[in-house]
Formats: structure tokens, sequence, C-alpha cells
């Protein structure tokens, strides 16, 4: 298996599993992956989603030793199959949260940067190294991180593929939380359990907000803004929430399963 599947509550966790290469991503991979996404998506009782690698790196990359030069039409096959990989994740209106222990490279890079937060060891390594093999960047490198942490800042990556480290990724934003080594998989479920038990709808509004934001004209974001609010104001969870604030308790979201925002 290319990708373990596990739940924790409502909570899955997607582990790549090809430590015996630091779960460098092939063909297979890309696929088994996507597809693990996309049925954590369509199951009602996934409120959250955690990719992590298996052994002691995240992702070191695209698999280098299955690539080989190739003619148009099969490498903008190759790069759509991993792209599939990014698409759900930015699809599924629920958390994605990335667990990066030991090395992120290249498409590792990338597919840590579109998840929706990211947690990092202290002691982790990030690096773009598509240029080493002639190649610019893939899996929606030229989308996650100019969001995350702005182009300058993507062009030297991108350009020299010189390591940035934890501390950097933090202060950059490429990082949103920084574990202890060996902790980043538990730090991690803290937060996709705190998410898991939010409000479903309320998340895939922000998530689907934020994603759209920056090529909306203003008025165009109050618009879309207002419709979210009118409907989310109609919903279960905004009525558990209201009964939660006014009999003084923590609310319990989850009566509906939520959906596409």
């Amino acid at each position: 298996m290319t990708v373990l599947i596990e739940d924790r509550d409502t909570v899955r966790i997607l582990t790549l599993n090809r430590p015996e290469v630091r779960n460098a991503i092939d063909i297979p991979l890309r696929l088994a992956l996507a597809d693990a996404i996309e049925a954590a998506d369509a199951d009602p009782a996934v409120r959250a989603i955690v990719l992590t690698g298996g052994g002691t790196v995240f992702c070191s990359g695209g698999d280098i030793a299955t690539m080989q030069r190739m003619e148009l039409e099969p490498a903008l096959e190759r790069a759509q199959l991993a792209q599939r990989v990014i698409r759900a994740i930015w699809a599924t209106p629920k958390p994605v949260l990335a667990a990066v222990e030991g090395a992120a490279y290249g498409a590792g890079v990338a597919l840590a940067a579109a998840c929706d937060r990211v947690v990092a060891a202290s002691d982790a390594r990030f690096a773009t190294t598509f240029t080493n093999v002639g190649l610019a960047a893939d899996m929606g490198a030229f989308a996650s991180l100019p969001r995350r942490i702005g182009i300058p800042r993507t062009r030297q990556m991108l350009t020299m593929g010189l390591p940035v480290d934890a501390g950097q990724a933090a202060d950059w934003g490429l990082v949103d939380a920084v574990a202890e080594p060996g902790a980043v998989l538990a730090a991690t479920l803290v937060d996709a359990q705190r998410l898991a038990g939010g409000p479903a709808e309320a998340l895939g509004v922000i998530k689907s907000m934020l994603a759209q934001a920056p090529t909306l004209e203003l008025h165009d974001i109050l618009d879309r803004e207002a419709a979210h609010s009118a409907r989310l104001f109609g919903s279960d969870d905004f009525a558990e929430g209201i009964a939660a604030f006014r009999e003084k308790r923590r609310p319990v979201f989850g009566h509906n399963t939520g959906g596409r925002s």
C-alpha cells in the first residue's frame, strides 16, 4: 500500500508509505493519494484530513528514478496526474493538514504548502529542488507558495533551491506551527481534532473564500461574503452556536454533515 489510511474518530490520517525511497512520489502514489483524499472528502464521517509521511521523512519530492525524457502529450498527462492531488486538497471544504517530519523537498514542499495548515518538526527542512533536474515546479507550487510566502521568497526558493529550516519557514508563513521532532503527528492531530469539532460549513466557507478572494474584485468579495453569511444563518451549526451561547456551554457542532461551500 503506497498510502496508509487510518481514522482517529472524525480525523482521517493519510500516510505516504514509500519510506524506502523517502516517500518519493511516483505515479502509483499520486493516484493512490488522490483517490484517498477524494474518498475522505466524500465520507461524511470524516471532518478533517491529515497528510504525513511514513518513516523519518515527509516527502523527498518526485521519484526521479521513475522519470525519463517524454513527448509533450504523455508529459502533460503526468503533470495533470500530479495536479489531481492538489485539486483534491483544494476542492474539499474539509480542513487538510500536513504533518512534516524530516524533509519536504521538491513536490513534497508543494504538497505541504497546498494544505490548510502545516505543522513541522523543529529540525525539518524545506527545499524546492526542481531545477536540479532541469524542471521548474509542479503540484501547484506556483499557486500555493506565492500565497504563503509571497513572490520574492518563492522566486528565491525555486531558483536557488537552498534548504529553508523550520524556523525560517515559520517566519515566512510556509509553516504554521512547529513541534518537537517525533511529536509532529500528535501535535497535528490536536489541531485536526479541534478543527473537526468546529462548524464544518463555516470552515468550508473560510477555505473557499480565502482561495477565491485574491482573484476577485472587492465588491464581488462583499457579495459572496454576504451570500455565504446569509446561508450560514440558516444552518444547524449556527443554531447550535447560539443555543450554546445562551446556555453558557461549549457548542457541539456536527449535527449536519456540511456541504461544499
